[in-house]
């Protein structure tokens, strides 16, 4: 007994050791904040052969940290009414509100009365701002030229926070070196295309298929997800002494997020869940992630196709100028984009990241993955990781004339640390050829527009209606729109 005693004792104070050294905003999935992660990483070695030199590089970018969406702001404000409902309700029913966090009562959102939302904020701006300063630092070799939209061409998606992303980042790329103002800022064109013909970008806006796939799935999603907000919920009813709904407790981590990583408010909403309750409302967002993103399915990724494309192409550009001796100035030198969670997912995934090689293959195969395991199993799948707030992938095109193996190599870096490719051996630098050939080459026999144009089923010969009977039914088919939530763009 003593031993069992002293057993209990050793495990509680293990725990409470571990609770003391956690903090949530590593824990954040898609919503954490750039400089909380980005060193996180299980990195590679760096295995560029020696003689090498960096010719091109080609930037994916997540935008940076963001506010709240009108839709999501709306939603805070209900949900401080209900916390208020529910006070009252313990208020009226005498029951005690010791266990209730003071912050709880009679709070407000941080949010209510804005009229704007979604936009960048200035973390964000500074995220983007450093990491163009860190580039241009970590490879001098392509950023010594001077700046013209050709050389360096900076796009971005037409959404605001996205093309602020990329105004941030190019000022700091090209921070001294200008002459505008007292930091000596340079010029620079961003361009945004159009939403019609954002296809490389912005390709899950524009793919039919993906927005059925994606709708049939989201409620099973939410059932696989209610289990977590079940259990925690009923955790925190029984912890505060408040009737807390599964709603809830949704909201109330959605709060915590934005508290955490906007706010830099960690004793609030956050500080209603402990450690392990945290760990898995992310493993749930990471769920989510993983099936309507990332993995879960082959045409989540597979739309990415005209994205991988533009970049093999820019690729095989530099190695023609490379040939051919092209003068200074005169040819491309890095392709950098800035979009949203959407799009750097599926580019992940298409490079094959965060895989071992028997996951390889079966992505490969377009077989089905095996979902993330559930805390306190470990797991290569994690938000926080795979597109924080201004998470990145880069593939630098090196040229390397000593190597008798290949003239040119690949490396990928994510969030700007090597990371193995499963498709490369399990490298973080692959032959061009063999790049193109084992990761690239498998994907090109998916056409967008084949994969991406929805077929409808012939529908059954049935009596033309009224023009009363259409006007009602457009009516009734409106109002039902309105009422259908759709997620926001990360």
């Amino acid at each position: 007994m003593f031993a069992m005693l002293i057993f209990v004792l050793l495990s509680i104070m293990a725990q409470l050791k571990a609770d003391h050294g956690f903090d949530v905003r590593h824990h954040l999935s898609t919503v954490t904040k750039y400089d909380a992660v980005k060193d996180i990483v299980k990195a590679s070695a760096n295995s560029i052969p020696d003689g090498c030199t960096p010719i091109h590089l080609n930037l994916v970018a997540r935008h940076g940290t963001r506010s709240p969406t009108k839709k999501r702001m709306r939603e805070l404000d209900k949900l401080a009414s209900h916390l208020e409902e529910l006070i009252k309700d313990a208020e009226e029913q005498n029951l005690s509100l010791e266990k209730v966090p003071s912050w709880l009562q009679g709070w407000e959102s941080p949010w209510r009365g804005k009229l704007k939302g979604g936009e960048l904020i200035r973390n964000g701006e500074e995220e983007m701002y450093n990491l163009g300063i860190r580039i241009r630092e970590r490879f001098p070799e392509l950023f010594e030229e001077e700046y013209h939209p050709d050389v360096y061409p900076i796009k971005a998606s037409q959404i605001p926070r996205a093309s602020a992303s990329a105004v941030a980042f190019g000022m700091g790329l090209l921070s001294e070196k200008g002459s505008l103002g007292p930091a000596r800022q340079r010029a620079f064109a961003v361009t945004s295309e159009s939403r019609a013909s954002d296809i490389i970008l912005r390709f899950h806006d524009c793919c039919g298929n993906y927005k059925v796939f994606r709708k049939r799935q989201e409620p099973a999603v939410d059932k696989l997800k209610e289990p977590v907000l079940d259990e925690i919920t009923s955790a925190l009813v029984s912890r505060y002494g408040l009737n807390f709904t599964r709603q809830d407790v949704d909201m109330l981590w959605f709060l915590c997020k934005q508290e955490a990583s906007v706010l830099d408010i960690t004793d609030q909403a956050c500080g209603l869940f402990s450690p392990y309750e945290v760990a898995l409302l992310e493993w749930a967002d990471d769920l989510e992630m993983f099936i309507l993103k990332g993995y879960g399915n082959s045409i989540n990724y597979r739309m990415g196709v005209p994205l991988l494309e533009d970049v093999v192409q820019s690729m095989e550009q530099a190695i023609k100028a490379k040939e051919e001796k092209h003068a200074p100035g005169s040819y491309e030198k890095a392709r950098l984009r800035f979009a949203h969670a959407e799009t750097v997912v599926p580019f992940s995934c298409l490079l094959g990241l965060f895989l071992d090689g028997s996951e390889f293959q079966k992505m490969q195969r377009e077989e089905p993955l095996e979902l993330p395991p559930k805390p306190p199993q470990s797991r290569n799948w994690h938000g926080s990781t795979v597109a924080p707030f201004a998470g990145n992938n880069m593939l630098v095109l090196h040229s390397c004339p000593a190597n008798s193996e290949s003239k040119y190599f690949v490396q990928v870096l994510h969030n700007e640390h090597p990371i193995l490719m499963a498709g490369c051996n399990g490298s973080d630098v692959c032959p061009f050829e063999e790049f193109k050939e084992k990761i690239v080459a498998p994907h090109l026999k998916h056409d967008y527009n084949s994969l991406c144009t929805v077929h409808l089923e012939a529908p059954e010969q049935k009596p033309v209606p009224s023009k009363l009977s259409q006007l009602f039914r457009w009516l009734f088919s409106m109002q039902n729109d309105d009422k259908q939530s759709t997620k926001d763009d990360l």
